[in-house]
């Protein structure tokens, strides 16, 4: 195994750890968890039912992520959904922040990492094309 394939397979394994618990955060127990980190209530039905939605497409992402870790046919499709994901994930909340102004500090910081992991992501998509190409 090459060292880079090693980076990406490290790479997905992290991303899908440090997702998992705030995956869980949003959609285990959002009426205890959403006020306590967000002073968000869920009381009613439909908000809870949303972050559970949430929860699960973390989730979701976070079990390919683990597969691409562990499948050589799966890691450059993972890598691919990690930067979408993250991308996303970033964007819309810096658009949120131009348009609604600062949220939750916890927030910022997610956003601050998600564009990090996606410029990583990138970096390892990027390295893949010197490994099918050494002259690049």
């Amino acid at each position: 195994m090459t060292n880079r394939n090693s980076m990406r397979r490290i790479f997905l394994l992290f991303a899908a750890i440090g997702l998992t618990p705030i995956a869980l955060s949003y959609g285990a127990a959002p009426s205890v968890s959403l006020p306590w980190l967000f002073e968000i209530d869920a009381t009613g039905v439909n908000i809870r039912h949303i972050f559970r939605a949430v929860m699960g497409l973390y989730l979701g992402l976070v079990c390919f992520w683990i597969a691409g870790a562990f499948r050589d046919d799966l890691r450059v499709p993972a890598l691919w959904s990690l930067f979408v994901f993250m991308m996303g994930l970033a964007l819309g909340r810096l658009l949120s922040l131009l348009i609604d102004g600062w949220p939750h500090p916890l927030l910022v910081l997610y956003m601050a990492l998600e564009f990090v992991f996606a410029f990583l992501a990138w970096r390892l998509l990027v390295s893949r094309r010197a490994d099918l190409n050494p002259k690049l």
